[in-house]
Protein backbone atom coordinates (compact mmCIF):
# COMPACT_ATOMS: atom_id res chain seq x y z
CA UNK A 1 0.00 0.00 0.00
CA UNK A 2 2.63 2.28 0.87
CA UNK A 3 4.59 1.79 -2.71
CA UNK A 4 0.93 2.45 -4.46
CA UNK A 5 1.06 6.11 -2.22
CA UNK A 6 4.73 6.70 -2.71
CA UNK A 7 3.92 6.21 -6.72
CA UNK A 8 0.55 8.09 -6.75
CA UNK A 9 2.83 11.15 -5.33
CA UNK A 10 5.14 10.70 -7.97
CA UNK A 11 2.85 10.34 -11.06
CA UNK A 12 0.93 13.65 -9.53
CA UNK A 13 4.10 15.55 -9.49
CA UNK A 14 5.02 14.79 -12.81
CA UNK A 15 1.82 15.55 -14.13
CA UNK A 16 1.50 18.84 -12.48
CA UNK A 17 5.14 20.05 -13.65
CA UNK A 18 4.68 19.71 -17.28
CA UNK A 19 6.69 21.29 -19.98
CA UNK A 20 3.63 23.49 -20.96
CA UNK A 21 4.43 25.05 -17.53
CA UNK A 22 7.91 25.58 -18.01
CA UNK A 23 8.72 29.13 -18.89
CA UNK A 24 11.48 30.17 -21.42
CA UNK A 25 14.06 32.18 -21.02
CA UNK A 26 16.01 34.59 -23.46
CA UNK A 27 19.17 36.70 -22.37
CA UNK A 28 19.69 39.73 -24.26
CA UNK A 29 22.98 41.92 -24.67
CA UNK A 30 23.46 46.00 -24.69
CA UNK A 31 26.34 48.51 -23.77
CA UNK A 32 24.89 50.99 -21.01
CA UNK A 33 27.03 53.41 -18.84
CA UNK A 34 27.59 52.10 -15.65
CA UNK A 35 28.31 53.93 -12.36
CA UNK A 36 28.23 52.83 -8.59
CA UNK A 37 26.02 53.90 -6.01
CA UNK A 38 25.93 53.39 -1.82
CA UNK A 39 22.81 53.37 0.31
CA UNK A 40 23.68 56.57 2.36
CA UNK A 41 21.19 59.53 2.61
CA UNK A 42 23.34 62.45 0.48
CA UNK A 43 23.53 60.23 -2.39
CA UNK A 44 19.65 59.03 -2.52
CA UNK A 45 16.43 59.60 -0.16
CA UNK A 46 16.03 60.34 4.09
CA UNK A 47 15.85 56.41 3.31
CA UNK A 48 19.01 54.99 2.07
CA UNK A 49 18.49 51.44 2.26
CA UNK A 50 14.87 51.59 0.53
CA UNK A 51 14.65 51.44 -3.16
CA UNK A 52 12.31 52.74 -5.74
CA UNK A 53 10.46 49.56 -5.95
CA UNK A 54 10.30 49.07 -2.02
CA UNK A 55 13.09 46.57 -1.79
CA UNK A 56 15.41 46.78 1.51
CA UNK A 57 18.85 46.71 0.55
CA UNK A 58 22.06 45.70 2.82
CA UNK A 59 25.44 45.69 1.90
CA UNK A 60 26.65 42.41 0.27
CA UNK A 61 23.99 42.44 -1.97
CA UNK A 62 24.21 41.97 -5.58
CA UNK A 63 21.93 44.97 -6.78
CA UNK A 64 21.26 47.46 -9.62
CA UNK A 65 19.58 50.37 -10.16
CA UNK A 66 18.55 51.14 -13.78
CA UNK A 67 17.48 54.49 -15.72
CA UNK A 68 14.01 54.33 -16.55
CA UNK A 69 14.49 53.68 -20.52
CA UNK A 70 15.96 50.47 -19.61
CA UNK A 71 12.26 49.21 -17.32
CA UNK A 72 10.82 49.73 -21.09
CA UNK A 73 13.33 47.44 -22.55
CA UNK A 74 12.32 44.63 -19.92
CA UNK A 75 14.96 45.76 -17.35
CA UNK A 76 12.24 45.41 -14.55
CA UNK A 77 12.41 44.98 -10.97
CA UNK A 78 13.98 41.35 -10.31
CA UNK A 79 15.38 40.63 -13.85
CA UNK A 80 18.71 38.87 -13.56
CA UNK A 81 21.62 40.79 -15.02
CA UNK A 82 25.19 39.96 -15.67
CA UNK A 83 27.94 42.63 -15.89
CA UNK A 84 31.04 42.65 -18.02
CA UNK A 85 33.84 42.36 -15.52
CA UNK A 86 31.81 41.69 -12.54
CA UNK A 87 31.27 37.89 -11.22
CA UNK A 88 27.93 36.66 -10.64
CA UNK A 89 24.22 37.66 -11.04
CA UNK A 90 22.97 41.08 -10.16
CA UNK A 91 18.99 42.31 -9.50
CA UNK A 92 17.25 45.04 -10.42
CA UNK A 93 16.34 46.05 -7.21
CA UNK A 94 16.03 49.75 -7.95
CA UNK A 95 15.50 53.13 -10.56
CA UNK A 96 17.03 55.87 -11.05
CA UNK A 97 16.52 59.59 -11.70
CA UNK A 98 14.26 60.25 -15.21
CA UNK A 99 17.38 62.33 -16.15
CA UNK A 100 19.49 59.53 -16.56
CA UNK A 101 19.19 57.39 -20.11
CA UNK A 102 20.75 54.00 -20.72
CA UNK A 103 22.45 53.50 -17.45
CA UNK A 104 23.18 51.61 -14.61
CA UNK A 105 24.20 52.21 -11.14
CA UNK A 106 25.58 49.08 -8.99
CA UNK A 107 25.16 48.94 -5.61
CA UNK A 108 27.86 49.11 -3.27
CA UNK A 109 26.57 49.36 0.08
CA UNK A 110 28.12 51.61 1.83
CA UNK A 111 31.71 51.54 0.77
CA UNK A 112 32.12 55.35 -1.24
CA UNK A 113 35.73 54.73 -1.88
CA UNK A 114 34.85 51.51 -3.74
CA UNK A 115 32.24 53.32 -5.38
CA UNK A 116 34.00 56.65 -6.40
CA UNK A 117 37.50 54.07 -7.93
CA UNK A 118 34.81 52.30 -9.97
CA UNK A 119 34.26 55.46 -11.71
CA UNK A 120 32.06 55.59 -14.97
CA UNK A 121 32.47 53.41 -17.29
CA UNK A 122 30.60 51.86 -20.87
CA UNK A 123 30.68 48.33 -20.60
CA UNK A 124 28.30 45.37 -21.71
CA UNK A 125 25.61 44.09 -19.45
CA UNK A 126 23.08 40.89 -20.42
CA UNK A 127 19.67 40.41 -18.94
CA UNK A 128 17.32 37.68 -19.09
CA UNK A 129 13.57 37.97 -20.10
CA UNK A 130 10.87 35.53 -20.59
CA UNK A 131 10.03 34.54 -23.78
CA UNK A 132 5.95 35.12 -24.24
CA UNK A 133 4.00 32.64 -26.24
CA UNK A 134 2.10 33.81 -29.32
CA UNK A 135 -0.90 31.76 -28.94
Amino acid sequence: MRNVFCFLCVFGCLISCSPKDAKKYVWHSREVTATAYNSLAYQTSSQPNITAFGDSLKPGMKCIAVSRDLLALGLKHNTLVTIEGMEGIYLVKDKMNKRWKNRIDIYMGTDVRAAKEWGRKKLTISYRLEVKDSI
